[in-house]
């Protein structure tokens, strides 16, 4: 099962897909795309971090989630990725175009093929207006790409408000 969840700042998602994965019964593997820029950064990473078993087992990644993905991924593990937008946001300021598009290409190519359960955490930055300073609406432009591109890829999709799960696409489990 191949999952998208997203929504907004705060609003359930992380903690939806530590649901899944706890719901699961398999290994767990959290594969964190943050890099600790600021003090407030670091609240944000560590308030997950407490939140977490202590049993699921931590890889950071902030560039390669392609490659990672594929070497942890096993049919008697969940991955989760959180978040995709924190990894987007670290390849738009790479200022690498090639690279960009060749980390968006890799895990568009490969989430199909991988064993295993697989939430995707992202941000939904669509619903708000079209920001003014072109990298932020770059980012905007690449994150709704993106997020249309997995959608089609991936078995469910989840929008995340006030906590609570809206499917956009796959039935309800159980979880």
């Amino acid at each position: 099962m191949k999952r998208l969840i997203l929504g907004g700042v705060r609003s359930g998602k992380s903690r939806l897909a530590e649901k899944f994965a706890l719901g699961s019964g398999l290994a767990v593997t959290y594969i964190a795309t943050a890099t600790v820029q600021d003090g407030a950064m670091q609240q944000r990473i560590n308030h997950h971090q407490a939140r977490r078993p202590k049993e699921w087992q931590l890889i950071e990644e902030p560039y390669r989630l392609a490659d990672m993905l594929q070497k942890e991924a096993r049919a008697d593990r969940f991955l989760l990725v959180d978040c995709l937008t924190l990894w987007l946001t670290s390849l738009l300021l790479l200022d690498d175009e090639t690279r960009l598009a060749q980390e968006l290409a890799a895990l568009q190519q490969c989430l199909p093929t991988l064993p295993g359960e697989i939430a995707l955490v992202s941000n939904e930055t669509g619903l708000g207006v079209v920001p003014m300073g072109e990298l932020s609406r770059r980012f905007c432009d690449e994150a709704g790409f993106l997020h249309q591109n997995l959608a089609q890829i991936c078995d469910q999709v989840i929008l995340t408000v006030a906590g609570l799960p809206h499917f956009l696409k796959g039935k309800p489990d159980a979880t």
